[in-house]
């Protein structure tokens, strides 16, 4: 996949596909065909600040760490995006979901896990 706008953090999706999130600008999900599908800002409206890490919960639900809003927000596949943590993070770089549903936060700022 090229012409992307400095690629940062990518995630498989269950699909087969896959999700990147771009320095300073969007998050765009491919197809397993590596097509783009949709990018979060134009398919739920959302302005990001500086788009870090990304993953897919088991429901198939997007997340992203926002290192410049410092928030994590999950895009669900049907309805509008949720802020899942909005206090306590300095520098959100990355993200995991465990298989028993807990989030995982990388926070470079306060060089911990949380």
């Amino acid at each position: 996949v090229s012409n992307l706008q400095g690629p940062r953090y990518v995630s498989p999706a269950p699909s087969g596909g896959f999700v990147v999130s771009e320095e300073c600008g969007d998050v765009k999900v491919f197809s397993s065909s590596c097509k783009l599908l949709f990018s979060l800002s134009s398919k739920y409206g959302h302005r990001f600040g500086n788009p870090a890490g990304v993953c897919i919960d088991v429901a198939g639900s997007i997340l992203v760490a926002d290192e410049q809003l410092r928030r994590v927000h999950l895009f669900p596949e049907h309805g509008a995006p949720v802020c899942l943590v909005s206090t306590r993070l300095q520098r959100p770089a990355g993200v995991a979901c465990s298989s028993s549903g807990h989030l995982l936060v990388a926070d470079a700022g306060e060089n911990c896990v949380k």
